[in-house]
């Protein structure tokens, strides 16, 4: 079987940022590959802050959020930094009926993520649940 990742780790200064390559990002044997990699990503480089880009995403099942909660988790046992960026309105309101707006920052772009990011401190970039 073909396993390709839904995803590019891309390292933009100290920063992770996570890129989806697909559009439509539900195929469960490139979700869990793509988990697979994410995880060895963070276990290996334990990086502090890490961008999830849904530029290029149109529509994601559910196993996405489960991928995003645990590299927040993960990366919680450092004080590390998740963020958001490139949602379009569909995938905003999937974020905001699940709660999650609640606990990541979005940003409109990656631009503004990686500023955010590289200039905030924890305390501003983190709410406590």
């Amino acid at each position: 079987m073909n396993q390709q990742a839904d995803i590019r780790i891309v390292n933009q200064g100290s920063v992770a940022v996570v890129e989806f390559t697909e559009s439509i990002v539900s195929n469960l044997d490139g979700i869990a590959h793509s988990a697979r990699l994410l995880k060895t990503y963070v276990d290996e480089n334990r990086p502090g802050k890490v961008i999830f880009d849904f530029d290029r995403v149109s529509f994601f099942s559910s196993q996405v959020l489960g991928l995003i909660l645990e590299t927040r988790a993960k990366l919680l046992n450092w004080e590390g930094l998740v963020a958001i960026c490139n949602t379009n309105s569909q995938l905003q309101r999937v974020f905001k009926i699940t709660n999650l707006d609640k606990i990541f920052r979005f940003f409109p772009d990656r631009t503004s993520a990686l500023l955010s990011m590289t200039s905030d401190t924890i305390e501003d970039n983190i709410e406590q649940i």
